[in-house]
């Protein structure tokens, strides 16, 4: 006989999965943000299922207690209030479909918090990087001893960075960037973004030229053989996706930071991509240009590099008002 905690957890799951797939179909939720609601509302199903309740029954006190049980586990406030987020969206979700007659986490409030800053790489320090991502790649390029997967592993790692810091690109739309993006004559590139949607985002001479040397140097080592087919990917792999995955990208950049005199814990390619919108703003980009570029469907998201600007704009007054203190 099923216990009334495995019951629980069938019913949950069955939810969890109607949830997403609303998600999914009517906003365009992509696999990274499915998987993020998935883990955290599982993780708040076995909460409950420990007390032989489920997402059906359980009431205000019960979520409550879910998230104490997140501090106590040492759960930093942003991090509560995702678990937070991830029920109220549940429950307004339950109650639509009448599921429930009421909303238990409509009168929870979560942890107060700021919004942090997001760290930034100053534009020496992407200046070194890209400079020891290219010498290291020439060097393997010319060095006869090397293999023809190392040097090629080289190369993909300077073109990425390249692209990411001239675009700004989230990092799944990077490596997932198609073949036909390295296409010497183009200007821009279109990339599908969150919620399926696409836009035009301009490319500079550096990444263009890294693009149509990586694409020459995987052609170079491809396999002589009749009838096989280009890989449809810029960065191809043999992993499931077809395509170079984040986590892989993200370890070779930390490498390329350590060998270059660079913290590790202070870079990867969404560093990369704050500092591409950060020195943007700097120079004196719009605000509403960035966003654009960016792909932030809302202007408070963007919003948070206003600092950028406000430092910039009481930098030009320090610097050009006649009657400034010098």
């Amino acid at each position: 006989m099923r216990s009334r905690t495995s019951d629980a957890k069938t019913s949950d799951a069955k939810l969890i999965n109607l949830f997403l797939d609303m998600l999914a179909a009517e906003q365009g939720a992509g696999p990274n943000t499915l998987d993020a609601y998935r883990r955290d509302l599982t993780d708040f199903s076995e909460f409950l299922a420990r007390d032989g309740q489920d997402f059906a029954g359980a009431q205000t006190q019960g979520l409550r207690d879910y998230l104490a049980d997140l501090d106590r586990r040492g759960f930093k406030s942003s991090s509560v209030a995702r678990r937070l987020s991830a029920m109220r969206h549940l429950y307004r979700f339950l109650l639509n479909e009448r599921i429930r007659g009421d909303d238990p986490a409509a009168i929870l409030s979560g942890p107060k918090r700021g919004r942090g800053l997001p760290k930034v790489l100053s534009i020496a320090d992407v200046d070194r990087l890209l400079t020891h991502a290219k010498a290291l790649s020439e060097a393997l390029g010319e060095a006869p001893e090397t293999t023809a997967p190392r040097r090629l592993r080289a190369m993909r790692l300077y073109c990425l960075l390249e692209v990411l810091y001239a675009t700004g690109l989230r990092v799944s739309e990077l490596v997932s960037l198609p073949r036909a993006a390295a296409r010497h004559e183009a200007r821009m590139i279109v990339v599908r973004g969150k919620g399926n949607k696409e836009r035009l985002v301009p490319l500079n001479e550096a990444s263009r030229q890294a693009m149509t040397d990586y694409l020459a140097a995987m052609e170079a080592a491809k396999p002589v053989k009749k009838n096989v087919a280009s890989p449809k990917w810029l960065f191809p792999s043999s992993g499931e996706s077809g395509h170079l995955t984040r986590q892989h990208f993200a370890r070779d950049l930390k490498e390329l930071a350590a060998a270059a005199g660079l913290a590790p814990r202070l870079v990867s390619p969404h560093v990369l991509r704050h500092a591409f919108a950060s020195h943007l703003l700097h120079n004196g980009a719009d605000l509403r240009i960035v966003q654009t570029l960016l792909g932030h469907t809302d202007i408070s998201t963007t919003q948070i590099y206003t600092h950028v600007v406000e430092e910039r704009l009481k930098s030009l007054v320090r610097d050009l008002h006649p009657l400034a203190e010098k």
